[in-house]
């Protein structure tokens, strides 16, 4: 079939599995060209199938030579209707590393519940033996509770008083002010049940059990912080207290670790075009103005060049892991530094609908967007017909 981006407010209906494999092979390819890392042997990554989660397995797999088993619940084809694109990625994925000799298996699931914890621990320990890295990655804003049955999700509100801003139409490129209610008591308690780190001790929780964490095992969540400009419906709002969970949960873990030498930290990453972030009022217009300031000086970074600098010279660094002093390990510096924050918010008191093709990189996010789905890839002949259903090689 021939497979055009078919468009639901901020979602992407379809995915083009040829432009989808020939991302992965770009990312494949960038992790290839930096050079070999010292890092993990055997990886979980819990969120495989897109953003850094999918940049995690590729570092691990084509950085480290890792066998990688990948967690995600992502949607098959059927004839005449696509897959989502975590589907083809990992598709793709698979293909790549079993034709490099690499072990690479996947299970298809709701990472939250008990039935896709014991599949995981029950390959682990057949396949692999034991884990020295856990990634973990997950973005749902919906999460059923194993053990009390209860479907909590996640709302984007800020806490204690309205917040108003601009924001962008990434598709018309119209810039309006936008205005959100607080949030309840509620819908604080039910994302921190979504996004927090509940769920990310009961991986680790049962891995350790059924020993299946290698000595000085790492563990590694992401996260991230922003701008003022963004905080009060972001870090200052719902989100942030389930990263405020999240990031205190770290200690938690590493307390639990400790008698096997391990270790948990949450990395602070950089503002990305994901599918998440493309439906959070204010953040498109901040990553479009972000991204035109970070281009000119040189230091933009996508999502694989973030995770194998992350790899390279965080985690598996000779020098050891530096940390903030809240325990986070920083690769949002770059975005951070007090240069490129002065130049956005000039840029942000700017912006108009007029005003932001030149200001800003609305094409670059555009185009961001759209390659998640994969389309507007380079090389990719999108009126030529395509299969569109793809088999996962490893997929249990």
């Amino acid at each position: 079939m021939i497979i055009e981006p078919r468009m639901r407010g901020f979602i992407c209906l379809t995915a083009h599995p040829k432009g989808c494999e020939q991302n992965v092979i770009n990312q494949i390819n960038y992790i290839k060209a930096k050079g070999k890392i010292d890092g993990p042997k055997r990886v979980l990554v819990i969120g495989a199938s897109t953003g850094f989660g999918l940049a995690s397995r590729i570092t691990s797999a084509f950085g480290s030579d890792a066998s990688t088993i990948g967690i995600f619940f992502e949607k098959p084809a059927a004839p005449g209707k696509t897959a989502s694109p975590g589907w083809y990625n990992t598709a793709a994925f698979e293909k790549q590393a079993h034709e490099a000799g690499l072990y690479a298996k996947s299970i298809n699931g709701d990472a939250f519940s008990n039935e896709v914890k014991e599949k995981t621990f029950a390959l682990i320990k057949e396949d692999l033996g034991q884990i020295d890295l856990v990634i973990y990655s997950l973005a749902s804003p919906v999460r059923t509770d194993p053990t009390t049955g209860i479907t909590h999700r996640s709302v984007l509100k800020p806490i204690g008083a309205p917040f108003k801003n601009k924001t962008v139409d990434f598709h018309t490129g119209n810039v309006t002010e936008i205005s959100i209610d607080p949030c309840t008591e509620q819908d604080i308690e039910n994302t921190v049940k979504v996004m927090g780190g509940e769920d990310w001790v009961m991986w680790m929780d049962g891995l350790k059990e059924a020993n299946l964490l290698a000595p000085n095992a790492l563990t590694v969540a992401y996260s991230y912080i922003g701008p003022a400009l963004t905080e009060a419906v972001y870090r200052k709002g719902t989100i942030g207290r389930a990263k405020d969970h999240l990031e205190a949960t770290a200690f938690t873990i590493s307390d639990k670790l400790a008698d096997i030498g391990g270790k948990a930290y949450v990395s602070v990453n950089k503002a990305l075009v994901t599918q998440a972030s493309s439906a959070i009022p204010v953040i498109p217009l901040y990553i479009s103005l972000l991204y035109k300031v970070m281009k000119e000086e040189g230091i933009h970074e996508g999502c694989i060049e973030q995770i194998q600098r992350l790899f390279q010279d965080r985690l598996y660094s000779t020098s050891g892991i530096p940390t903030d002093d809240k325990g986070r390990v920083r690769i949002d510096d770059w975005e951070m530094r007090e240069d490129v924050q002065a130049k956005v918010a000039v840029l942000w008191e700017e912006a108009t609908t007029e005003s932001l093709p030149a200001i800003g990189d609305l094409e670059g996010y555009k185009t961001d967007f759209f390659n998640l789905f994969g389309f507007k890839v380079g090389g990719i002949n999108y009126e030529e017909s395509v299969e569109e259903i793809v088999e996962i090689a490893g997929l249990q």
